[in-house]
């Protein structure tokens, strides 16, 4: 068996999955239809659809486009169906049923952006920084009924520097889990369809313990707010583990005791102890400290609500009466 051989369905949404698309088709892998949402309503008056980044990839290749509503739309299985595809091979999209991953003869594969079974789930980008995470990686395993806990085929290991935030780690992963896809693949072609693969553990041991899995449920809004009754360690990995997108944030009070979001999305650790209570502010020569549990963390670039995003010696020149306090 070639790699033109092997006619291979792909699923993905986002930018994340285009990498993987694109190193397929590069490659000259027989990719023979495309797999994304349905195009978003965008505009003010939702007036304007918009394709996800993977259509607009595929669209631009000549790729056939199959975008469901429902993945168990009887009309949607019967299309796929026609594309007789020997292996599909899914990034960064929804949970399949049985009837979509179970239909190809080599089967269905996920790139999952984290070590299973480390950080099932939505995000696992974000919760790795959060976590303090010095390490994540990529795996690519089969579907199964589960979420996230199918059999592993590989992984691809990828470092977390202390000062990186999600995009560093979200670009580093998108490359390697396109490299890590087409390693997979390689090696299904060479099995002439059957790949070794081994079940992923439940529990992770250290030494003589055990410790329940991390995972990476979705993120909400109320997911990013600051709680700097905290170790300054621990917010200062909270908030890079959410910026540049979607934004870990804070209330700063002003002299009129009016809250005010402020999103936070790079700080500095420091060796400056606590001047008063958690969450108040110190404010020295254009630099602006929080008091965290243990210590104060520096805020270095921070949005406030209704503006765009600047350094704090921008911020603190235009905003003035600040209250020295957060929550």
């Amino acid at each position: 068996m070639t790699r033109q051989d092997l006619r291979i369905v792909f699923m993905g949404t986002p930018e994340f999955a285009v990498e993987t698309l694109k190193a397929l088709v590069d490659n000259g892998y027989n990719v023979v239809a495309v797999v994304t949402q349905p195009d978003k309503p965008v505009g003010r008056h939702g007036s304007v659809l918009q394709p996800s980044p993977v259509k607009q990839y595929a669209m631009e290749k000549g790729l056939p486009v199959l975008q469901p509503e429902k993945m168990k739309d009887p009309a949607f299985v019967e299309a796929l169906r026609q594309y007789d595809a020997d292996l599909q091979v899914v990034v960064a999209f929804r949970m399949l049923p049985e009837v979509v991953w179970d239909m190809p003869r080599f089967g269905t594969f996920n790139v999952h952006a984290a070590l299973l079974p480390l950080y099932r789930g939505a995000a696992p980008i974000n919760w790795a920084v959060i976590n303090g995470e010095t390490q994540t990686g990529v795996t690519t395993f089969f579907l199964d009924h589960d979420i996230d806990t199918g059999r592993i085929i590989l992984q691809r290991r990828f470092e977390i520097p202390d000062d990186a935030d999600v995009e560093y780690v979200y670009d580093g992963l998108m490359r390697l889990g396109a490299q890590a896809a087409i390693d997979t693949i390689d090696m299904i072609v060479e099995g002439n369809g059957t790949v070794a693969s081994t079940p992923q553990e439940e529990v992770v041991v250290a030494g003589s313990a055990s410790h329940a899995l991390p995972v990476a449920p979705k993120i909400f809004k109320e997911t990013c707010r600051i709680d700097w009754h905290q170790p300054a360690k621990r917010v200062y990995d909270f908030i890079r583990g959410l910026s540049p997108y979607p934004g870990a944030w804070t209330e700063m009070i002003d002299d009129g005791m009016q809250p005010t979001v402020l999103k936070v999305f790079k700080t500095a650790k420091t060796d400056r102890p606590v001047a008063g209570d958690v969450g108040e502010v110190t404010i020295e020569r254009n630099h602006l400290y929080v008091n965290c549990s243990d210590c104060q963390l520096e805020l270095l670039l921070v949005q406030l609500s209704g503006k765009k995003r600047m350094d704090v010696r921008s911020f603190l020149n235009g905003f003035h009466g600040i209250e020295p306090r957060v929550e």
